[in-house]
């Protein structure tokens, strides 16, 4: 395993099947993103598996759009996309047992991995590891209150 990514992990007291309905859909993750940049995505939403192909419009003091690729993929457990700069956003989704009320609960992860990227260097020296974690942080949140209950995310 590479030291070069930051994770973050929630339980979520949903089943992995509606978690991942959720991750895989590009449409949405404007909604669950924490960072605030996230505004949309472009041209028609499919759900996302190996190799499929989306963009993101996004804002980081001026708007642009992402191109990214899936480049990992397991049904209901485990989806990750890169864009041309290599590095990876994961969602690992693991089963858990239930709640004492009797309800699903999944761990979700979301990692941040610069292993991969063309420029591990100038990702550390921006400080982007340690600034991500508190967005993922926020996205899991988001993404547990919109699963959930996604009155209240809306």
């Amino acid at each position: 395993m590479s030291t070069k990514q930051v994770s973050v992990s929630r339980s979520i007291a949903a089943t992995p099947e509606q978690i991942f309905r959720v991750v895989s859909d590009a449409s949405l993750h404007h909604v669950i993103d924490g960072s605030g940049t996230v505004r949309g995505t472009t041209g028609k939403p499919e759900p996302l598996k190996l190799g499929s192909r989306f963009s993101m419009r996004m804002r980081l003091g001026i708007p642009y759009v992402m191109p990214n690729t899936v480049v990992e993929f397991e049904q209901d457990r485990r989806i990750a996309w890169a864009h041309f700069g290599g590095h990876r956003w994961r969602y690992e989704l693991e089963p858990l047992d239930p709640g004492a009320d009797g309800s699903p609960r999944t761990n979700v992860t979301e990692t941040f991995d610069w292993s991969t990227a063309r420029s591990r260097g100038f990702i550390e020296l921006l400080g982007w590891p340690k600034r991500h974690v508190p967005n993922m942080e926020r996205t899991l949140e988001r993404l547990d209150a919109f699963v959930v209950n996604r009155a209240s995310a809306l």
